[in-house]
């Protein structure tokens, strides 16, 4: 276990399950229950998950010494897509910063340009800052609410700032690809600054995932009626933006409606 901030740790499980950027795993914590994770790395031989230790389970997750006994199932869901050598725009907020990462891992593997935008409250929140860093053809775009560090104000006004700027010295857009993790308010400014910029973007929207097979419905979002335990979390802007609940309201455990 490894403390990243006052309320984020990150666990390591050595096992790997063949995860790709954005999908997800059911983690049981013996005698508790069971929730989902966002991968935050998985490299073949070791399992990463960065959460926020908030509620009662990832409380206790927080406090798991090294030998205790944790279920892990999965990998589920869609993931994210690149082609090579794309130029990608990577917005994390939050503990979004940790799936975010993996997507930058793998695609720079593949030859891809990257910008990513960290977002936080304050400096002592930001995540995977040096992990980004020591990424190649990656620069990395601060920006705090406070303005501890970076820029002063939200990681989507950056981008969008930066845009308007490169737009003016290119014919074709600066960026290819706008992939996006973090709370669903962050993810509403992105789906609008992206079709707006007419740029493909891809969305990572959580909803309570209680089987990840698509059987228990819980995660179906209206009008779409689709699962998103199976046809997402990772979501391109097309169908995002036609799912009415989307930056409005969650579903809790037993399916039922709470605004955001």
């Amino acid at each position: 276990m490894k403390r990243e901030t006052e309320f984020v740790t990150t666990m390591t499980l050595p096992v790997s399950l063949g995860a790709k950027p954005g999908q997800f795993v059911m983690i049981w914590l013996p005698g508790v229950e069971e929730i989902p994770m966002s991968v935050a790395l998985d490299d073949g031989k070791k399992l990463q998950i960065t959460f926020f230790a908030v509620g009662d389970t990832t409380k206790k997750m927080a406090l798991l010494k090294k030998g205790d006994l944790v279920g892990v199932r999965g990998p589920f869901g869609t993931h994210y897509q690149w082609e090579k050598k794309e130029h990608l725009a990577l917005v994390a907020g939050g503990y979004g910063a940790a799936p975010m990462y993996f997507a930058a891992k793998e695609a720079s593997k593949d030859g891809c340009t990257l910008e990513v935008f960290i977002g936080a409250r304050g400096k002592e929140h930001l995540l995977y800052e040096k992990e980004f860093a020591k990424l190649p053809k990656t620069t990395v775009h601060i920006s705090t609410d406070d303005g501890s560090k970076g820029f002063k104000g939200f990681n989507v006004q950056l981008l969008s700032n930066l845009l308007k700027e490169k737009k003016h010295s290119k014919k074709k857009p600066w960026i290819d690809q706008i992939f996006s993790c973090g709370p669903e308010r962050m993810l509403v400014s992105v789906s609008d600054l992206s079709f707006q910029q007419k740029i493909p973007s891809q969305l990572s929207l959580e909803r309570y995932m209680k089987c990840g097979y698509g059987l228990c419905g819980n995660c179906v979002v209206d009008p779409l009626g689709i699962r998103m335990c199976t046809h997402g979390p990772v979501v391109d802007n097309v169908t995002c933006r036609k799912i009415t609940e989307f930056g409005k309201c969650h579903r809790d455990a037993l399916g039922r409606k709470h605004n955001f």
